[in-house]
């Protein structure tokens, strides 16, 4: 037996190991990295087009707008079914949100955020036409705690946005709508760009 033939040595055996070992960990904490980046990358893409199915509907809603006449409330007086803050939007519609399981051409229609009580977020409120009270009796057809911002402002005739719209001053519908959302979705933060809505029908009462 040859005396110069030998294998490794425990000492170099170990130092294979380890550097095998280093490696291995290397590998895997690019991979969790890797993971860790493309899931946040698909709830962020997620967040995103949930904020935006939710303002193209609203838009959708808004830009039916109708210049309806009637009574606000109990007294016989008709008056333009209309009125905006920044938080707070009602109006009528050809187009509601939530279409009634019978054909009907105009919805009233409440959106808020809401901050207090059950309703968290985007609600929004709808009642069938002709009917008293449009906006105090509607009910609410949709509730969105994941959207946690909503503003609304309004275009004068002069081009000039404005924070809320009263119709006993204005008279009429604003010549467009610009609906600003945002909200918070597994824990992340998104928000749109503002959405301008032109109302397609005349802005005159009826």
């Amino acid at each position: 037996m040859r005396r110069d033939q030998r294998g490794f040595t425990l000492l170099e055996l170990l130092l294979a190991l380890a550097i095998v070992g280093a490696l291995v960990v290397i590998a895997f904490g690019g991979v969790r990295i890797a993971l860790a980046s493309w899931r946040q990358g698909e709830e962020r893409a997620e967040a995103y087009q949930h904020l935006r199915g939710v303002a193209l509907t609203l838009a959708r809603t808004v830009g039916a707008a109708y210049p309806y006449n009637a009574p606000r409330s109990d007294t016989p007086a008709a008056v333009l079914l209309f009125g905006g803050t920044a938080a707070r939007l009602e109006f009528v519609t050809q187009a509601a949100a939530y279409p009634a399981p019978v054909p009907v051409a105009f919805t009233a229609v409440v959106i808020e955020l809401g901050t207090t009580g059950e309703q968290r977020g985007l609600v929004i409120r709808q009642r069938l036409l002709p009917n008293r009270n449009p906006f105090t009796d509607a009910v609410v057809v949709f509730n969105d705690p994941t959207l946690t911002e909503l503003a609304f402002s309004f275009l004068d005739d002069s081009g000039a946005w404005q924070d809320t719209w009263d119709v006993e001053n204005q008279k009429r519908l604003p010549k467009a709508i610009r609906i600003s959302v945002g909200g918070t979705l597994n824990g992340r933060a998104q928000a749109l760009l503002p959405l301008t809505v032109p109302l397609r029908v005349g802005t005159e009462p009826q």
